[in-house]
């Protein structure tokens, strides 16, 4: 089996790589161990958003007489939504097999590993072995839950997030580890439909890689909402002996027992690197990460890595991107290098948190005179007829030569709002273009207009 170009792995990155290599003209092999798609089609990104809309929808049904509307008798179907969800991730990865079929790319089920140059060993579920080989082999193998030392996952009370979007029932009483994307998403889901949630977090603040105001404002719309929000603190301990968890967590006043049905581990990820034959190859690794130049090529001609294995934020949209890159220069194209600094992150709560670029703190640490502007959604038109009042849009601007620095959005539907920073970022937009460039009222979108004239003193609607 000879192939122009072997894919080890079917996520945002392998399956992008495979589709754009075909494009090109290559002949191309994915070999992908479980579904295609990887965790985010089926374990991540996807399934996760299928069950926060679940929970956004009742949390519209409990707020439906603030619309006008009567409704009476309504309950989560905790069972219905993981049943809704499921099915998106199984269209999801069969809209993959489909691609996979129209682009003429052979997929291959087992598990990869690298065999000398330019050849992929593959073993099947039932321990059968093939060879294939590849004039280029990319490694696109993602990465999975970070298991904590002293809380070990077994699936049951300790859980991590592929567990937490199946659980056979509802638990009454949730902590969750770990307030990144993954932990905030999931206390907004389970707490709305009614499970008791306490986030425990080692950083001072929840979301501790966005904006400081941003992190506030969603802790307190939290707090507001029941969660119970545990910073500087760290869990030492779970004890499953019993019929639920008790976790001992250790704060800044000593040590607490928190009594749960359900313990979730949302502290990050690690990369699948194992049994590769990454050594053997010579494949150069650095602190859990894959080494790459800005074409992801190892220091191995004729193996790339792209993804959550190489260093960069571990993002499906970063990882769809290299793939496109690497594939394009393999082919002989010129692509332009990934600028990792402007990388958009979204967090799919409620309300939701997107940023691109740096954070005021950072801006003014790296030396600059900022200017910055504000916009609070309960200004604006649009948010009020919604009943999506909470947060605000802030935009981060260079004063000597007007560079957009950073935009950090919180509110109902931020994340389709924050491609306009990332795109006028890409294109060296100033501040008096944004203000300038007519915004269609009354949408959500004419925050980021009005927090960039408020950057600029000529805010109207404030």
């Amino acid at each position: 089996m000879k192939f122009d170009i072997a894919v080890i792995g079917s996520g945002p990155g392998g399956y992008v790589a495979a589709i754009r290599a075909s494009q090109l003209g290559k002949k191309v092999a994915v070999i992908e161990k479980a579904e295609l798609g990887g965790v985010c089609l089926n374990w991540g990104c996807i399934p996760t958003k299928a069950l926060i809309k679940s929970a956004q929808v009742f949390d519209y049904v409990n707020h439906a007489a603030d619309y006008g509307i009567n409704i009476q008798g309504h309950s989560a179907d905790f069972a219905g939504m993981v049943k809704r969800s499921r099915g998106v991730a199984s269209g999801m990865s069969k809209g993959v097999e489909f691609l996979m079929k129209k682009n003429k790319i052979t997929v291959i089920k087992g598990f990869g590993k690298l065999n000398g140059k330019g050849k992929v060993q593959v073993t099947d579920a039932d321990g059968k072995q093939e060879m294939v080989e590849a004039d280029h082999i990319i490694l696109a193998t993602g990465a999975r839950p970070r298991e904590l030392p002293n809380v070990k996952i077994d699936g049951k009370k300790v859980v991590g997030y592929h567990e937490a979007m199946v659980l056979p029932e509802q638990p009454k009483s949730m902590v969750i580890i770990g307030s990144g994307a993954i932990g905030v998403e999931f206390a907004y889901f389970y707490s709305t439909i009614g499970t008791k949630v306490t986030i425990v977090e080692f950083m001072p603040r929840i979301l501790p890689v966005e904006d400081e105001e941003i992190s506030a404002e969603l802790a307190k719309i939290y707090k507001k909402r029941g969660i119970d929000i545990m910073t500087n603190s760290s869990v030492e301990a779970v004890d499953i002996s019993g019929k639920g968890c008790k976790v001992q967590v250790k704060t800044e006043k000593g040590m607490e027992t928190i009594e749960c049905d359900i313990v979730l581990s949302a502290a990050g990820v690690q990369t699948n690197l194992e049994n590769l034959g990454l050594e053997e190859a010579g494949v150069k690794v650095d602190k859990g990460k894959v080494v790459v130049d800005e074409f992801y090529r190892t220091s191995v001609p004729g193996v790339y890595a792209i993804g959550d294995i190489v260093p960069g934020p571990a993002l499906a949209h970063v990882a769809s991107a290299e793939a496109i890159i690497c594939v394009e220069a393999i082919s002989g194209h010129h692509p332009e290098a990934l600028n990792y600094n402007n990388i958009p992150g979204c967090t799919y709560c409620a309300p939701e948190v997107a940023s691109v670029g740096l954070t005021e703190a950072k801006a003014k640490e790296m030396g600059y005179e900022i200017r910055v502007g504000k916009f609070p959604f309960s200004a604006s038109g649009k948010a009020s007829a919604s009943g999506a009042k909470e947060g605000f849009v802030k935009v981060i601007f260079d004063k000597k030569y007007g560079e957009w620095l950073g935009a950090h959005f919180i509110g109902a539907g931020v994340t389709d709002m924050i491609a306009e920073a990332v795109v006028a970022r890409k294109l060296e937009t100033t501040g008096h273009e944004i203000i300038k460039a007519v915004h269609p009222h009354p949408t959500m979108s004419e925050a980021v207009m009005e927090a960039v004239a408020k950057a600029y003193d000529e805010c109207i609607h404030l």
